[in-house]
C-alpha cells in the first residue's frame, strides 16, 4: 500500500491581492512563509520517501517544507499545475465579476460547464492531475509520498477519486497547506482525510477571500482632476493633521505626466460602484536602476483599517513585476505611523531619511525578487 499526502500550496500573492493566479507565477507572502514553517513541523516525523510538486513557484516553495527534515529531491511535474484561466490570469477577481459575472459564476458554482476561450476546462485539469497521481502511486509501491499542488487541481482530483460531480460542493477549495490523505492499494485510491489543516494556528487559517475584492479601473487623471486632488489632500491631512505646504496642482500635474508616459499608471479602485481608493504609479522614476515608484496609495477613510490597502499594493507589484523591476520604492512621512506600519507589514524596509515639507520622509523599499525555494 502507498500513502500519499496531497497538499495545497502556501498563501501566495494572488491569494492575498485578490487576483486570479492560475498559471501566474507570483511570489509567496509573509503568511505563506509562516504556513510553510508549520507544515514542516507537521511532517518532521512522518517517514516521507518521495516528494513531487507542480513546477509553479508557490507549490515548489511549499514542497521545501517537506524537504526541510527529509533530504529528498523535489520532482516537478507540470501536470500538477493549477487550472490555466487564460485571459483571466493575474486579473483582479472584482474586475472579472464586474465584466463577466455569468462566466465567473459558472467557474465557481458550475465547473462542469465552465468554458472560457484560451482557458482550460475543469475536465482538462481533472484528467491531467489524476493521470499524474496514478503514475506517482504506481512508481512508489509501499512508500509514503508528499505531493504539493493547487486548490482547483486538488478539488478536481478528489471529485474524480470519490466518483463525484465536479459541481459537488462537499469537496471544498482547501486552506493554504490543507492536506488530503490518500491510500493506494491494488490500483484503487481511498480518501482518509480532506482539507486537514490542524497544523495551522487560527491566525494562519484566515482567508483573504473573506475581504471585499476591489475593482481596478485605469483612468486619465485629467478627466478626474477634482477627485484626484481631493484624494491627495485627504492623504496629506491624514499624514500631517493639516494642509500646510500642500499644493494640489503640483501633484495633479505630476499624475498627468505619469499617465502620458504610461496609460496604465493611474487606477481608481471601487467596491462595486462605490469609489474606494486611488493608486498613482510613476513608471519612469527608477526604471534605469530597476525599481518602480509608488507616488500615491490612497484609501477613503471609511475603507481604512479593513485590510484593503494590500490590494492597491498588489496592483503595483503585478505592474512592476511585468516591467521586470527588482523592487518598489516610495516615500512616507515620519509622522504617519499607521502608513509606516502598513508598509513594514507588507515587506518594505527603510533605506534612508530626508527632510520633507512637514516631517522627515522615509524612503522605503520592497524587494520583488524571490528568496529561493529552500530554507536558509
Amino acid at each position: 500500500m502507498t500513502e500519499i499526502y496531497v497538499i495545497r500550496h502556501v498563501q501566495a500573492e494572488g491569494n492575498l491581492y485578490r487576483h486570479m493566479q492560475g498559471h501566474w507565477d507570483g511570489d509567496v507572502t509573509g503568511v505563506g512563509r509562516r504556513q510553510r514553517d508549520a507544515l514542516a513541523l507537521r511532517f518532521k516525523d512522518v517517514p516521507v520517501d518521495a516528494v513531487y510538486s507542480s513546477d509553479l513557484y508557490r507549490a515548489r516553495f511549499t514542497a521545501s517544507a517537506i524537504t526541510k527534515y527529509h533530504p529528498l529531491p523535489i520532482q516537478l511535474d507540470t501536470r500538477l499545475r493549477e487550472i490555466n484561466v487564460g485571459p483571466w490570469e493575474a486579473e483582479p477577481f472584482a474586475n472579472i465579476r464586474w465584466e463577466q459575472p455569468g462566466a465567473l459564476e459558472t467557474f465557481l458554482l458550475d465547473p462542469e460547464h465552465f468554458y472560457l476561450p484560451g482557458a482550460e476546462t475543469f475536465h482538462d485539469v481533472q484528467e491531467r492531475v489524476t493521470e499524474a497521481l496514478y503514475e506517482i502511486a504506481e512508481e512508489n509501491p509501499g512508500r509514503t509520498v508528499a505531493v504539493t499542488t493547487h486548490g482547483v487541481a486538488i478539488r478536481c482530483l478528489l471529485t474524480k477519486l470519490l466518483g463525484l460531480s465536479l459541481n459537488d460542493q462537499s469537496v471544498p477549495i482547501f486552506h493554504n497547506t490543507g492536506i488530503a490523505h490518500l491510500r493506494f492499494d491494488h490500483g484503487r485510491f481511498t480518501v482518509d482525510a480532506i482539507n486537514d489543516a490542524d497544523h495551522l494556528p487560527e491566525e494562519l487559517r484566515r482567508k483573504p477571500s473573506d475581504q471585499e475584492a476591489l475593482r481596478h479601473v485605469c483612468v486619465d487623471p485629467s478627466k478626474h482632476r477634482t477627485l484626484y486632488e481631493d484624494c491627495y489632500s485627504d492623504a496629506w491631512y491624514a499624514a500631517h493633521g493639516d494642509l500646510d505646504g500642500f499644493s494640489a496642482g503640483t501633484y495633479y500635474r505630476s499624475a498627468c505626466e505619469h499617465y502620458k508616459r504610461d496609460r496604465e499608471s493611474i487606477y481608481l479602485l471601487y467596491n462595486g460602484e462605490d469609489f474606494t481608493g486611488l493608486l498613482d504609479l510613476d513608471t519612469e522614476r527608477g526604471a534605469h536602476i530597476g525599481y518602480g515608484w509608488i507616488s500615491l496609495l490612497y484609501l477613503r477613510p471609511e475603507y481604512r483599517g479593513r485590510g484593503l490597502g494590500v490590494q492597491l499594493l498588489g496592483r503595483a507589484v503585478a505592474k512592476y513585476r511585468r516591467l521586470g523591476r527588482r523592487s518598489i520604492r516610495l516615500n512616507v512621512a515620519s509622522d504617519n505611523p499607521r502608513a509606516i506600519a502598513f508598509y513594514r507589514a507588507n515587506g518594505f524596509e527603510e533605506l534612508s531619511r530626508a527632510p520633507g515639507a512637514k516631517a522627515e520622509l522615509l524612503l522605503m523599499e520592497k524587494s520583488l525578487e524571490r528568496r529561493g525555494d529552500e530554507y536558509v
